[in-house]
């Protein structure tokens, strides 16, 4: 039993303790947390003959060996398993549900009518329309029901699993149900005191043709303008010896080439990336000592459904079910089954060592960061325990998307269910969700992944970065073909194959406008959001020492759009490419979507000159003499952040001119964040915290719903009262059964990017860094005692425990990053 162990620098009276007991205490902590045992029995005689301090007091150090040592932990933080969710009665329906995941599998798991139900997710199961679709629900009947006593359903963070229990007499049963984290398998298994009957049903509404209808096709691409009849086509579902085969092929046509039609790339649609061609989702269910037992009808809430059922044999103390999903582009059906085929093969190889790998990464996953806010209170006892709990809650849902063939989705992630249970009004099936699957919304997504820098789950951020490098070439395929010059053109709304969303790129255009420009009044000339996610790369670098040799040519061809076409730009409009002082006329551009037609916005320059700065930043190796020459040569064609005054006092201006406000973003402190260049410790804080406390528009459009970043400028700007109000709000109980359930804000429940928001917003109220810097505590509250590990650039990490307004101890490490240490909670 290992044991989660910190040397504080200070005894009960708060007195330094001296190297040598630290040393000594270590090494006991070390023997003692080897075997809990050994532990408990030497923590009173560690106790009974520690020397007594001067002041006549014993070492802190051997009453938090006691305590740890008697918390009998794994290999979590103290605390992770005190934001376990768990509920003692049963749900109503799914949308009473909570997840469950692992690797790229996402389960919404919920007890109904006795019943164990969960529907099934899984990243990039797109179909033709780009809906992102469940791959069925599955239900689990015990006979006799052991769940009318006694009822218990709990998520446990601690391994990542979903515990379900009933106590009724003689007759006790625990469920536990978990995702591999390094295969798509999905494992039930059922322990009971008694001999009990299992039947697993595996529920379909895909058993027939659907026609999606108005709204419905939201969850689709098409959105509000579907071209011709949209049909969600059915699934192949059929009994496999004593298992249920379930899949959906793609048919040839599909979103990707009704788009492509639509923007004019048919003469080089041979060439583009077309992730849904051949794209076939699915799997298999088996279940110990289970066969075949016939198919029924039924509704579930609004949606009717055929269910194919297993039944168990004989009644038997255990049973298991496992669920496999294969997802392919394969050329040929049987080519799919061959894969699946040998996913199971695999699956069965290491089926001995699976619960216990995933267990370890789940461990690891909470050993490497957290954020314990009031830790010794009870659950839900106060607004700031909330807090912390939710970040946990947040951080385990991303969590579950780590081997995912795309990134988590803004929009709802792996853990969507019946839409009605979040809008009465939107009666569909369990596939909706509002702004589309295979539609990827760049300004949502940057909030989801830029927690995953201080939380050090930079393995997280992979599907991001591969997404983007998967649809580099098809954008610069459409710079090309549309103004004949060089670099990737991302567009913000954007399908999973790199090119606008065609109800958002406009079918009714005028015959002359730009074929590269989006029809649309909040997306026009919105190019710059990459820049963020180029910024996040190399920031993995500077954090964690991530080689990123793979995405430089998206970084690059990135920049390389921009100096290109603004210049492009201004010679088409006259003589000079360039403005009298030799930089780049940044117009038209539009500072997100809000300040439109603008003029050298302050995001985009912002973020053209941090990006730059951390390209050229790198050792040699990643950048060439020319390489290197030409973009110093960018970097000094950027033009200046502009300037505005509110009463008096000096602001940050969203841009230097604009036509029109189209949204409610504040995009004059994106200079505060994402890129840093405004915040505690540096230069023009005064200037910035103007902007946040008197420009009228940020003032007004201050809010912490959805993908609103308040609370984060607030945290940046030191605005310690204001930080707290905001996060509060942010990430405060959803008002669903599940608390992290946010939404849908202004996108869908449960809102990924509300939490991101929240995640990052907390964190830098507790850490910020400049260069080397860090800076602890720069927005926090001396009523909320934290413990937290949260990760800093060059391989740091920062553990520290704050209480009654006083540190306890911090731990830095490597240790020689102590000096750069600036506890800014003594200011």
């Amino acid at each position: 039993m290992k044991i989660f162990f910190m040397v504080p620098a200070m005894d009960q009276c708060g007195t330094s303790l001296p190297r040598s007991v630290q040393r000594q205490f270590s090494m006991a902590s070390l023997v003692f947390g080897s075997i809990n045992f050994l532990c408990l029995l030497a923590t009173p005689v560690a106790i009974a003959f520690s020397p007594k301090h001067r002041h006549g007091c014993r070492p802190a150090l051997i009453v938090l060996l006691a305590f740890f040592c008697a918390s009998n932990l794994s290999a979590q933080p103290v605390g992770i398993a005190n934001n376990n969710i768990a509920w003692t009665s049963q749900s109503s329906n799914s949308g009473s549900s909570m997840p469950c995941g692992g690797g790229d599998v996402g389960l919404n798991v919920w007890t109904e009518n006795g019943d164990i139900l969960f529907y099934i997710g899984r990243s990039g199961s797109f179909d033709e329309h780009n809906t992102l679709l469940k791959h069925g629900r599955v239900r689990l009947s015990l006979s006799p029901n052991p769940f009318s006593k006694d009822f218990r359903q709990e998520l446990t963070l601690q391994d990542g699993r979903v515990k379900i229990s009933g106590n009724d007499n003689a007759l006790r049963t625990e469920v536990t149900l978990w995702v591999d984290v390094f295969k798509p398998v999905i494992h039930v298994a059922v322990n009971s005191s008694r001999p009990v009957q299992a039947r697993a049903t595996f529920e379909s509404w895909r058993y027939r043709d659907r026609p999606v209808k108005g709204r419905a096709n939201n969850g689709t691409s098409y959105k509000w303008a579907p071209q011709g009849e949209i049909i969600t086509y059915k699934d192949s579902i059929n009994f496999i010896a004593n298992g249920i085969e379930f899949y959906h092929r793609n048919r040839p046509q599909s979103i990707f080439n009704v788009t492509v039609k639509q923007q004019g790339l048919d003469s080089i649609s041979h060439r583009l990336f077309n992730p849904l061609r051949d794209l076939t989702i699915g799997g298999r269910i088996e279940g110990r000592g289970m066969k075949p037992a016939g198919i029924a009808e039924g509704k579930y809430l609004d949606t009717d459904f055929k269910g194919w059922s297993l039944q168990s044999s004989r009644a038997s103390r255990t049973h298991e079910l496992t669920v496999y999903l294969h997802t392919a582009q394969a050329p040929g059906q049987q080519m799919w089954k061959q894969g699946l085929d040998s996913l199971i093969k695999q699956a069965n190889k290491t089926a001995a060592t699976a619960s216990k790998q995933s267990i370890n990464w789940w461990q690891n996953f909470w050993n490497r960061s957290f954020i314990f806010i009031q830790p010794g209170e009870r659950a839900d006892s106060s607004a700031a325990w909330q807090v912390g709990r939710n970040y946990q809650l947040m951080r385990y849902m991303l969590g579950c998307n780590l081997t995912g063939s795309y990134p988590t989705k803004s929009n709802g992630g792996l853990f969507t269910y019946d839409p009605a249970q979040t809008d009465s009004a939107l009666a569909f099936t369990p596939d909706y969700r509002t702004w589309g699957g295979g539609t990827f919304t760049a300004q949502n997504q940057r909030l989801v992944y830029f927690p995953m820098l201080k939380s050090g789950d930079l393995d997280l951020m992979k599907p991001q970065f591969d997404f983007y490098n998967s649809i580099l070439r098809n954008a610069e395929f459409r710079t090309a073909a549309y103004w004949g010059h060089k670099g990737a053109s991302f567009s913000e709304q954007m399908e999973n194959f790199g090119l606008p969303n065609p109800s958002e790129y406009g079918w009714k255009r005028p015959a002359d406008y730009d074929r590269g420009m989006e029809y649309n009044a909040w997306l026009e000339y919105e190019w710059d959001t990459v820049l963020e996610f180029c910024w996040m790369i190399l920031e993995t670098r500077r954090y964690g020492g991530k080689d990123i040799s793979q995405y430089l040519s998206l970084i690059k061809s990135s920049l390389l759009f921009f100096d290109e076409h603004y210049q492009y730009l201004a010679k088409n409009r006259g003589s000079k490419n360039l403005d009298g002082n030799g930089q780049l006329v940044i117009y038209p551009g539009s500072a997100a979507e809000t300040y439109k037609m603008a003029y050298n916005p302050s995001s985009t320059v912002s973020g053209l000159k941090t990006v730059l700065t951390g390209l050229l930043s790198l050792e040699g190796s990643y950048l060439d003499s020319t390489e290197r020459k030409y973009f110093s040569a960018m970097l000094s064609r950027i033009p200046p952040i502009s300037f505005a005054t509110f009463g008096g006092k000096t602001t940050i201006a969203p841009a230097r001119l604009w036509e029109r406000i189209n949204n409610t973003e504040s995009p004059q402190l994106y200079p505060v964040f994402p890129w840093g260049i405004y915040g505690v410790g540096k230069p023009g804080l005064d200037t910035a915290r103007n902007t946040y406390l008197y420009d009228t528009n940020v003032v007004k459009f201050k809010s912490h719903v959805g993908w609103k970043q308040d609370n984060i400028f607030a945290a940046r700007l030191g605005l310690t009262e204001e930080a707290v109000r905001l996060n509060t709000l942010k990430l405060k109980n959803s008002g669903r059964r599940f608390p992290a359930f946010w939404g849908p804000g202004y996108d869908w429940t449960p809102d990924q990017n509300w939490g991101g928001a929240g995640m990052i917003g907390l964190q830098e109220m507790l850490l910020q860094t400049d260069g080397k810097r860090i800076m602890l505590f720069p927005a926090w509250p001396k009523e909320w005692d934290v413990h937290f590990k949260l990760h800093a650039p060059y391989n740091t990490t920062v553990e520290a425990s704050l209480k009654q307004g006083k540190i306890e101890w911090m731990k830095v490490l490597p240790k020689e990053r102590e000096q750069d240490v600036l506890n800014l909670y003594l200011n």
